[in-house]
């Protein structure tokens, strides 16, 4: 089963049951370099808390987090999208 990606909003991160997620706490979520926006990860079926966001596959989410315009890039993260 395919892993999907949904980027939200960081003021979102309450709302995250982590137990449907593959992270395990708000802790351990990659965010944006101005801290506005995290992803999470999962995989089947849509958790509710995600309902109505865009889902991304790992392909679209390596796209936009390796874009310097879309505000998650930093030069030494190659070894971090390795693992997504």
């Amino acid at each position: 089963m395919a892993t999907k990606y949904v980027i939200i909003d960081a003021s979102e991160v309450s709302s995250v049951d982590f137990s449907q997620v593959r992270e395990d706490s708000a802790d351990t979520l990659r965010y944006n370099l101005d801290n506005t926006k995290t992803f999470v990860k999962f995989e089947g079926s849509t958790p509710s808390f995600l309902d109505g966001k865009t889902e991304y596959t790992h392909s679209q989410i390596r796209t936009i987090l390796t874009d310097e315009a879309q505000g998650w890039y930093i030069a030494d993260t190659q070894a971090y999208l390795d693992g997504l």
